[in-house]
């Protein structure tokens, strides 16, 4: 049986754009599946799609149209009414089998619904994050001065329309049994599918090189801090020890680089914070299908801790003497070497094909119901 399922989500956004969703519509495209996805124009993106990727295009054009277009959706959910609007209209004369949203928060899960509500067919709503996993309201893109009063009556807004779709889903998806319980209050129907590696961009290999160097790669939130590891590699003080670190705005790494630029790592640096919950980064898998040692600091004392003992994949800590003493390790590792390779245990689980797979009979059984 081959599905017509229409897509909505967040728009894409570097460093990553989205590679859960990206896999998996790859992966349902191989499949035979038809698939369209409707976003909004955010930031360009050239990575490779076998499927249609329909922008609505952006309405402001300058900060302050798109503060007072901010605001007045925080009164009135305005950008969602009018992405709601505009993909009914794009798909008036088209028939699907069923609807799929993905979203980091809110966003587009009213369009979802209301979609899902005209043409009488299921829906779907995946949840990679959950604003009540990080401290404060930390998550919020805005971070302009004039918008820091509304943060707050922002957060909780977003969180009522968000539990309002999803009491209403079919199904809900998300990323880890800390998410899976939270989500449970609203829905009984949700299920764990984790993040993971594109096995096709993030594998095994040994390559050597004349620096150890550990990477971190992607954005860092306000909650997060490289603090720990800087003053462990300075007190240290070791010969060739770089510590790159490569976010959006700072040495920026192409999509199609990342793979080969962790392989090249001896190392590879995950943040996180003891207060965030649930919070199994894809910055981990990727590592983690490189082979490469991973250290995890501060360590988040939960899920992602305990992930990275079960599967061998290197030190989750806060103590500074234990983050030295496994740089130490891996750095006389890479000295025999030249390069470093850590030995996990049940790779094949968070892989995204896997994941992909768990999706697609999801799919088939909410239709079966």
């Amino acid at each position: 049986m081959k599905l017509n399922i229409l897509i909505l989500a967040d728009p894409f956004g570097k460093p990553s754009y989205a590679p859960r969703l990206r896999y998996l519509c790859n992966y349902l495209t191989k499949q035979g599946h038809q698939i369209a996805v409707y976003t909004e124009q955010f930031q360009p993106f050239d990575f490779p799609h076998a499927y249609p990727i329909i922008e609505k295009p952006i309405a402001y054009h300058s900060t302050w149209q798109w503060a007072c277009q901010s605001l007045w959706s925080l009164l009135t959910d305005w950008r969602n009414r009018q992405f709601s609007r505009w993909v009914k209209e794009q798909v008036k004369e088209q028939k699907y089998d069923l609807v799929f949203c993905t979203t980091f928060s809110t966003f587009p899960l009213r369009a979802a619904y209301d979609i899902a509500l005209e043409k009488n067919i299921p829906l779907i709503t995946d949840i990679r994050d959950l604003d009540e996993q990080v401290p404060g309201a930390q998550y919020q893109s805005h971070r302009q001065w004039w918008a820091k009063p509304f943060s707050r009556w922002y957060k909780w807004v977003n969180i009522r329309r968000r539990n309002h779709v999803l009491s209403k889903a079919n199904a809900v998806t998300t990323v880890s049994p800390w998410h899976v319980d939270f989500i449970r209050q609203f829905n009984s129907e949700v299920h764990l599918i984790y993040n993971g590696y594109d096995p096709t961009q993030f594998y095994a290999e040994d390559v050597r090189t004349d620096t150890f160097r550990i990477s971190y790669i992607g954005c860092i939130y306000a909650f997060q801090s490289t603090a720990l590891v800087e003053k462990a590699v300075q007190e240290l003080n070791l010969p060739k020890v770089e510590l790159n670190i490569h976010t959006p705005d700072c040495q920026p790494i192409p999509l199609c680089e990342v793979g080969n630029e962790l392989r090249r790592s001896s190392m590879a640096l995950v943040l996180t914070n003891p207060n965030a919950k649930g919070m199994m980064t894809t910055k981990f898998f990727e590592a983690f299908g490189c082979e490469k040692p991973i250290l995890c600091t501060p360590s988040d004392n939960g899920l992602l801790a305990q992930t990275i003992r079960e599967t061998n994949a290197g030190l989750a800590s806060s103590d500074i003497q234990e983050v030295k003493e496994f740089i130490l390790e891996k750095y006389h590792e890479w000295q025999h070497n030249g390069y470093t390779r850590q030995a996990v245990k049940d790779k094949e689980q968070f892989s995204r094909e896997k994941q992909a797979q768990q999706f697609e009979q999801l799919f088939f059984e909410i239709l079966k119901h």
